[in-house]
């Protein structure tokens, strides 16, 4: 009594490891989207706080050209000035830390005539320590 074909336990077989392929597949593609998720949540954190503090650099600007003489702080930013090349000109340094970072800020470097401003630079700077990793930090941990 020789019956061609599969069986009925090799289809079975085959079956239950489609699905384990299956579930294996889902598994990992939702711990991609998790990190992936906490990643882009970061990155609009960093945008956010870096936009925030952009209209906060606007607004200590705008009470530096508003103002009669340099002070020496504004909003707690303390600020440093330097003699420009003619007595008019005066230019001014000073950093904003970013919402949310530790670590990172806005440099804005100004130089101010009267009743305008030039900007000279106005970049994102991080102030965290970088620390190389070679082969042998590698493998020690």
């Amino acid at each position: 009594m020789n019956r061609g074909g599969i069986g009925v336990g090799s289809a079975s077989i085959v079956l239950i490891f489609a699905v384990l392929c299956l579930t294996i597949f889902s598994l990992i593609s939702f711990i991609v989207t998790q990190n992936t998720k906490s990643l882009v949540s970061a990155e609009a954190e960093l945008v956010s706080g870096y936009y925030r503090a952009d209209a906060a650099v606007e607004i200590i600007l705008d009470e530096l050209l508003s103002a009669d003489f340099i002070p020496t702080s504004i909003q707690g930013i303390s600020i440093n000035f330097e003699e420009g090349l003619s007595s008019e000109i005066n230019i001014v340094n000073f950093t904003y830390p970013l919402y949310n970072s530790e670590s990172k800020e806005i440099f804005v470097r100004v130089a101010i005539d009267n009743n305008s401003y030039e900007l000279l630079s106005w970049r994102l700077i991080d102030n965290a320590e970088w620390v190389a990793e070679n082969e042998a930090n590698i493998l020690l941990s």
